[in-house]
């Protein structure tokens, strides 16, 4: 197994799904905080862990999510790479206002986005560079999405269609939605809500499985690139605080 994680393989790994803006109602109001543990395999090799945390307080929100290698990959790569996503928690969910990937203890940045909804705009650094371009009602990023399906009661949806950036692009993002697939994970049997990325012959295929009885949190994610390699989240810790 040739394992190669790094920055933008794992920001990959952290994709999942903004919520829907049609096709569910808003739910309950969101937990104080919510921990949550996943392991991080390539082609089925167990080769990180990412620790994930999210807090709610004073009508904002903070999410922060940290890889480290683990194993042999660990002699190797000893930079933990960390994602924070802060803005504000809105009567609709999450409002990002603050996105941010760094890789090690020196915590240079590596992508950033902020978001300006008074004045419409996203702007986006990266690789030295930045731009900005007009940004799209309900836009997430790659980890306020991932619990932006904390706020919806879903209603079987056939698909989902959402904008999302990762720091570097923004795009629009088209899933179908499978209900009541049931999988074995280590906390359990689950029945998830299955939801597989629509793409073209040349893009990546991503799907992603959301427990309804955890909120709609994923508890698993695989992306299949098109080199054959397949990278994946597998949840091993679940705690909310209400």
């Amino acid at each position: 197994m040739t394992a190669r994680p790094n920055l933008p393989v794992l920001l990959v790994l952290a994709l999942a799904l903004a919520a829907p803006r049609a096709g569910g109602e808003l739910r309950a109001a969101a937990p104080q905080e919510v921990n949550a543990s996943y392991h991080v395999l390539v082609n089925g090799g167990h080769v990180a862990v990412m620790n994930e945390t999210f807090e709610a307080r004073d009508n904002t929100y903070r999410i922060v999510s940290e890889s480290s290698a683990v194993g042999l990959l660990a002699l190797f790569e000893n930079r933990s790479l960390r994602f924070v996503s802060s803005g504000q928690l809105m009567g609709s969910g999450l409002r990002p206002r603050h996105f941010e990937g760094t890789r090690g203890e020196a915590g240079r940045r590596q992508v950033r986005a902020e978001f300006d909804w008074e004045a419409r705009q996203l702007t986006l650094a990266h690789d030295g560079r930045s731009e900005t371009v007009p940004l799209p009602p309900d836009t997430q990023d790659q980890l306020s999405m991932m619990y932006q399906f904390m706020f919806h009661t879903f209603e079987r949806p056939a698909r989902l269609v959402f904008p999302m950036t990762n720091g570097r692009k923004l795009d629009h993002y088209r899933y179908t939605v499978h209900p009541d697939v049931e999988i074995d994970t280590p906390l359990g049997r689950m029945k998830t809500l299955h939801l597989v990325k629509q793409r073209e012959p040349d893009q990546d295929g991503t799907e992603i499985w959301l427990a309804p009885q955890h909120r709609y949190l994923r508890v698993r994610m695989l992306i299949h690139e098109n080199d054959g390699s397949r990278y994946e989240q597998i949840i091993v810790k679940l705690e909310f605080k209400p």
